[in-house]
């Protein structure tokens, strides 16, 4: 056992389906999934190989029961995206417990969810946690025409045809937003967060406090974990 295995759950794949033309949900069930302290916008990183972790962020959990990854299909030939299209039920995968501070406040007087597809596994969990009575505002921004994000509350959340850099903070500029400043889940690449960011405490006057950041990735680099 090297040093790493130390630190690394262990279980299986028990099924793998397509959720959108891009993007997979991998469940995996076990014993060691028993009791893991995981909150709604969590990651876990993944061995996908002899020498590399992926972080992928936690679709739904259910204790002692599985555990679901919904995956991006990212271009090209990197370890998690081979990992992510090779895997199959049966396979055995080995993962860190969950960690992250993308996590709800649950004081907030309002939730606002600015991020990109990568984004999407994060905010659907954390959406699903929310009380039905939560205020949600939103902006998630797809690389094809037409695309729909698998995100729960999508009448609160506008989706918009990413073109471009900066896109989707020009979007966000033309938002309603509530004079107060509520609480921001800002995640996905990384010049997309920060002119988010800087809108929003900039702009708009949000305390930094309020704006939680979590780049997933930037051009010719991915899994910036």
């Amino acid at each position: 056992m090297n040093l790493l295995d130390r630190f690394l759950l262990r279980a299986t794949v028990t099924d793998v389906e397509t959720v959108t033309p891009r993007m997979r949900r991998i469940r995996i069930a076990g014993e060691s999934l028993r009791g893991l302290d995981w909150l709604p916008g969590q990651h876990i990183r993944v061995h996908v190989d002899a020498f590399s972790l992926r972080a992928y962020s936690v679709w739904d959990y259910a204790d002692g029961e599985h555990l679901d990854l919904c995956v991006l299909d990212h271009p090209g030939h990197g370890p998690g995206a081979r990992w992510s299209r090779q895997v199959r039920a049966g396979d055995q995968v080995a993962f860190t417990r969950p960690q992250g501070r993308l996590v709800l406040r649950d004081s907030a007087p309002y939730h606002l969810f600015v991020g990109d597809e990568t984004a999407c596994a994060a905010f659907g969990a954390m959406l699903r946690a929310l009380p039905l009575n939560a205020r949600v505002h939103g902006i998630v921004g797809v690389d094809v025409p037409h695309g729909r994000a698998p995100v729960p509350r999508l009448g609160e959340l506008e989706q918009i045809h990413r073109r471009g850099p900066d896109h989707i903070v020009a979007a966000l500029r033309a938002r309603y937003l509530p004079a107060e400043p509520g609480v921001a889940y800002v995640a996905g690449e990384a010049r997309d967060c920060q002119a988010v960011r800087r809108h929003l405490t900039a702009e708009r006057g949000w305390p930094r406090t309020a704006v939680i950041v979590k780049p997933f990735w930037t051009p010719g680099k991915r899994g910036l974990d």
